[in-house]
């Protein structure tokens, strides 16, 4: 007969260890439960209050901060009314994380009025002070999700004059109902946050996929899954083959055309930062 091969001791401990290590590190994650009350980040202390009124809109905790460099700032935070049947053009904001591969990004948008005023929403990992957002790390239930609304010097100027990477600033081709209805149903999920905190995924809740939750709700299956949509780093070149931004162009013609690096660093401080990013040479 043949002789059964015996695990050793030492064996069967280890392997008792390392299940007992996942399940634990497992049963730390998922006890865990969303809170919007933590010791926040400065940039992510305050979340957006909103109050609808027919067209008007009033949004509290507007982010209006003013750069000197990423780490030197002036804390503001504004109240404006805004009229969304002015509402005119929506915009498309991306901003990859390394300049080898495109995979790792954040992405966000703007809306513009007719008094060229514009109002951006950034779906964000919301940070506690002592925290560095991470992609591993956003995986685990270790942040909360905010939606920034702030103007356009702070969340484009921040990355665009003073940030590391190529920063694109898209115009979308939509109409101003369509843009109007995704802006509505963007401020409507933000406000839900603040009774019902959710924790931010790398992978599946996070800047791009509630961006495409929002479009899509306004415009069913307006933008299909995609594996390039777990990598926002190619969303431009998803939205262009769409036909929701500047098609005319080859694609690296049209990255070029609307990075804006050049133009913020120039207009950061001088009270026309939306007007100068969106001057084409």
């Amino acid at each position: 007969m043949p002789t059964r091969t015996r695990r050793s001791p030492f064996w069967r401990i280890l392997a008792l260890v390392f299940f007992c290590s996942i399940t634990g590190f497992g049963a730390i994650i998922f006890s865990r439960s969303p809170s919007n009350s933590r010791p926040w980040a400065v940039d992510h202390a305050r979340l957006p209050e909103i109050v609808f009124a027919d067209s008007l809109v009033r949004i509290a905790n507007i982010r209006s901060f003013r750069y000197r460099s990423t780490d030197d700032f002036d804390p503001r935070y504004d109240t404006r009314t805004y009229d969304l049947s002015k509402l005119r053009t929506a915009w498309f904001v991306l901003t990859p994380f390394s300049r080898a591969w495109r995979g790792p990004a954040h992405s966000f948008v703007s809306f513009g009025f007719e008094d060229s005023t514009y109002l951006a929403v950034s779906i964000e990992a919301r940070r506690e002070a002592d925290e560095s957002y991470g992609i591993l790390r956003g995986l685990g239930r270790n942040f909360e999700l905010i939606y920034v609304v702030g103007d356009e010097e702070d969340l484009i100027g921040r990355r665009a004059a003073f940030g590391e990477f190529d920063v694109y600033l898209y115009p979308i081709r939509t109409t101003p109902e369509r843009a109007r209805a995704v802006l509505t149903e963007l401020l409507r999920r933000a406000d839900r946050l603040a009774s019902q905190p959710e924790f931010y995924n790398t992978f599946s809740n996070n800047c791009t996929s509630n961006l495409v939750a929002a479009i899509n709700q306004v415009v069913p299956r307006r933008i299909p899954g995609g594996l390039k949509l777990v990598f926002p780093g190619y969303a431009d070149e998803v939205a262009r083959s769409l036909g929701l931004i500047d098609s005319t162009h080859s694609l690296d013609a049209t990255r070029e055309r609307y990075r804006i690096n050049e133009r913020a660093r120039a207009a950061i401080g001088t009270g026309e930062f939306s007007a100068a990013i969106r001057r084409l040479e």
